[in-house]
């Protein structure tokens, strides 16, 4: 019996040492992940312990950067201060008492926390500011310093939905190549990507096709977290030591604390789907997505139009909602309009004053159009803007707008500028509509978006859509009640919020009545039915199968595709990765059959969805390639599963087409639809392709009974 529990305490301390060894090198391990922090803090060793593989080049872990009245954005690191480094169990705490900077020591203290977690490794934080006339804005914790990749890792960022980049240091050391005299580019250089703004989730890897590195800020507070990635020189000009964290702001001044400890680093085995279930898992914990009405898994996509633009021109007018718009609709399989600029002043002008339009018959015509054009089989979303404020409008000039809106470091508003060119020059380079930004903790802001919800319920129409509330403030605002100004970095927390106050309101009222917004996020597409996103899921780059994976619950949409450009690859794309179609001619001033190359390649793609709407259209699971193998990486092929059957989009962009076999292990071929020049022969579980570029086909599979032996 002795025997065998000293048997058991080897084992355990085998797969967890917690000892400090060697010159004070302090040491945490499992069966996953071994780090290795030193007597002056550095990270030592970072090590997937299945590959053997260090990721750590013993670099520094972190940079303070606090203000004086006097100087601002002065950094403290690791190499004035000498940590005292300390060890209880599977926790290493690094604390350092006055931080020094410059040769004196200020009354700030740093505490860090290094902790393993079945494989992933915990990184916690507390900042103390004691130092009169002080203010700690940023820490930058953790970074893994001077990183050695394995070779072949990429960069897979959630920009967007997802990106996944060969070499993250050329993303990084050209992003942004033309920066002038504004950034000190000679000391580093930077890849900007903040969460939750252009990151869609707060995570990011990099990803071999066994394994990988990741890091995730599981942050519930929704708090404004750079994804810290950056490269610095080993030699002059020469940006190859690579550097990843995460940046935040405790905002500290004299007299207070901060602290965090949400960020996590993992090796992993698996493929970049392992980073999908690590982040979900965290997701799954406090995540509110409810389900969507099938109307909305059943829309491929909608017609984006102007009614009314914003110098008054009118593009469209009420009655060709039935009209013309309906029949562009029907010619592709698309029975959903979203509805721009329907209210008097038009396109972006008059915020937040939405007045219906009296020259074309008041509210009793708009009304009467929207019924007609329902009655029709088909469903319309009225667009309102979430964030701006005109500061011509009404609520503005006379109400309580100027109360109501976000102000920088100074107090001053901020501005943004739209204007739309015309045929003429003045229009477009002179003349211009300002507007001032919404602050979105304000209830009476609050209070107007829950009053436009009820207007277009009022109105006859299936969903509303607030433009510009899927991500946190790129203008946020500032308290300038204390000695330093702080600006708010919860912005994307209050957008949340409302949101979800939306959702609840009319879901109360209406459970068929929808909620859509702009910019893809998870923070607040979980309380949206739908999602318009801008740009980026058809660059070589792209990789929306990342959020597509994570949340397949997620309904959105594609931009990528305008009038007759480049349509077969584009069009073909949204099939592939799910994504509804947003149709957006000549930017929205035109429909459909202007483009009639476009509009007969959209109706051959949308004759698919609508064959298999139980896979192909929001009922349907993306599992990307879980479950089956392709045999030629030129062949492009996504799953999307529901019950028993699977279905599989193949395509190729190779210029000289390319040709495969695709196995279903336990599933059956039962048919298949195709577009363009394909060839597909198929036997049981294997289907044998050849395609010509942009050539499209799905594949209908059937999970075969098992037999009891």
């Amino acid at each position: 019996m002795k025997t065998a529990l000293k048997t058991i305490a080897a084992i355990v301390l085998s797969a967890m040492s917690f000892i400090a060894y060697g010159q004070n090198v302090y040491k945490l391990k499992d069966t996953h992940t071994e780090v290795q922090i030193g007597p002056d803090g550095t990270l030592l060793t970072l090590k997937n312990v299945k590959t053997g593989h260090d990721y750590a080049g013993g670099a520094n872990l972190w940079r303070v950067f606090y203000n004086t009245l006097d100087e601002k954005e002065m950094q403290i690191d690791g190499t004035e201060n000498t940590p005292s480094v300390s060890q209880d169990g599977n926790t290493i705490t690094i604390a350092y008492r006055n931080l020094v900077h410059r040769g004196k020591a200020l009354q700030m203290d740093l505490t860090l926390t290094v902790a393993l977690e079945d494989g992933a490794v915990r990184f916690g934080s507390t900042v103390v500011n004691n130092e009169p006339h002080t203010i700690i804005r940023e820490l930058q914790y953790p970074l893994v310093g001077d990183m050695n990749l394995p070779e072949g890792h990429k960069l897979l960022t959630t920009h967007t939905g997802g990106q996944l980049h060969d070499d993250a240091i050329d993303l990084i050391v050209n992003v942004n190549p033309k920066t002038l005299y504004m950034k000190p580019d000679q000391y580093f250089r930077q890849y900007d990507l903040q969460y939750p703004r252009h990151a869609a989730s707060n995570c990011y890897a990099f990803v071999g096709e066994q394994d990988g590195l990741y890091f995730g800020s599981h942050d519930q507070s929704l708090q404004q977290t750079w994804h810290g990635l950056r490269a610095y020189p080993s030699a002059p000009g020469r940006f190859d030591r690579l550097e990843a964290g995460f940046y935040r702001y405790p905002n500290a001044m004299c007299g207070d604390s901060w602290t965090c400890n949400v960020s996590l680093v993992k090796p992993y085995m698996g493929s970049w789907t392992e980073t999908s279930h690590i982040y979900r898992e965290w997701m799954n914990t406090w995540w509110d997505k409810q389900d969507v009405p099938q109307w909305v898994k059943e829309m491929t996509g909608w017609q984006r139009i102007i009614f009314k633009h914003q110098y008054g021109e009118y593009l469209r007018k009420y009655t060709d909602l039935p009209g013309r718009i309906n029949d562009c609709g029907k010619s592709v399989g698309c029975n959903t309009v979203l509805a721009f600029g329907w209210w008097s002043d038009g396109m972006d002008n008059g915020y937040p004053n939405y007045y219906i339009d009296e020259t074309q018959g008041g509210e009793e015509a708009w009304k009467k159009a929207i019924a007609d054009y329902r009655a029709q089989d088909n469903r319309l979303v009225l667009y309102y803007n979430g964030r701006l404020v005109d500061r011509e409008s009404d609520w503005y000039m006379h109400g309580n707008g100027k109360q109501a809106v976000n102000r920088d470091n100074t107090g001053a508003e901020f501005a943004e500028h739209y204007k739309f060119t015309g045929e003429g020059t003045a229009l477009g380079y002179y003349d211009t509509r300002t507007f001032s930004i919404a602050n979105m903790s304000n209830r009476e802001w609050r209070d107007m978006l829950l009053e436009w919800a009820d207007r277009a319920m009022a109105y006859g129409a299936d969903a509303v859509f607030y433009d510009q509330l899927g991500v946190a403030e790129e203008f946020p605002n500032w308290d300038r009640s204390r000695e330093f100004p702080v600006q708010d970095i919860y912005t994307g927390r209050y957008k949340a919020e409302a949101l979800k106050e939306i959702r609840d309101h009319i879901k109360a009222i209406d459970p068929e009545f929808c909620l859509g917004t702009e910019w893809l996020n998870d923070c607040t597409s979980q309380f949206c039915d739908f999602v318009h996103i801008v740009e980026f899921t058809a660059e070589p780059y792209s990789f929306p199968e990342w959020f597509k994976y994570t949340f397949p619950e997620v309904i959105w949409s594609d931009r990528c595709l305008r009038d007759d450009t480049d349509v077969e690859r584009r069009a073909n794309n949204t099939l592939l990765k799910g994504l509804v179609n947003d149709i957006e001619i000549f930017r929205c001033r035109g429909l459909i059959d202007e483009t009639p190359h476009y509009q007969g390649y959209l109706a051959k793609i949308n004759a698919i969805r609508h064959k298999y709407p139980e896979l192909l259209l929001g009922a349907g699971r993306f599992v990307h390639m879980d479950g089956f193998t392709c045999s030629n990486d030129e062949i492009i092929a996504r799953g999307y599963a529901n019950g028993n059957r699977l279905a599989i989009v193949a395509t190729t962009l190779n210029e000289d087409g390319a040709s495969g076999k695709i196995t279903v292990p336990g599933y059956r071929f039962v048919g298949c639809e195709s577009i363009g020049e394909v060839s597909a022969k198929s036997k049981g579980s294997t289907s044998k392709l050849s395609l010509a570029q942009n050539g499209i086909t799905v594949l209908i599979f059937e999970k075969q009974q098992q037999t009891l032996s």
